[in-house]
């Protein structure tokens, strides 16, 4: 499929809304409505939405872990690991 199939004017969102849904649940592929030439808006099925939604959340997490990394608020993984095994031992002591 051509990205011309994916931009669409706004009147056709108005009169092909139903088939609209039909194809972006069929393909996951979003829709670029434009007005005036110009594009507007992004039309997706709720799965792809759901899906970006995580996968932004997912890179969230790892920009702030490396930038954790970068300013050195870190624990090193032998290290971690230590704690974590004194921590067990002292949960079996009790």
């Amino acid at each position: 499929m051509h990205l011309a199939d994916h931009v669409k004017p706004i009147s056709y969102l108005k009169s092909e809304a139903a088939q609209i849904v039909k194809d972006l649940a069929d393909s996951g592929e979003p829709l670029i409505i434009t007005q005036n030439g110009e594009a507007k808006l992004v039309v997706q099925d709720v799965r792809s939405y759901e899906a970006t939604q995580q996968t932004l959340a997912l890179l969230k997490l790892l920009a702030l872990g490396q930038k954790q990394i970068d300013q050195g608020d870190h624990v090193d993984g032998e290290d971690f690991f230590s704690e974590l095994d004194e921590l067990d031992r002292q949960q079996k002591i009790r």
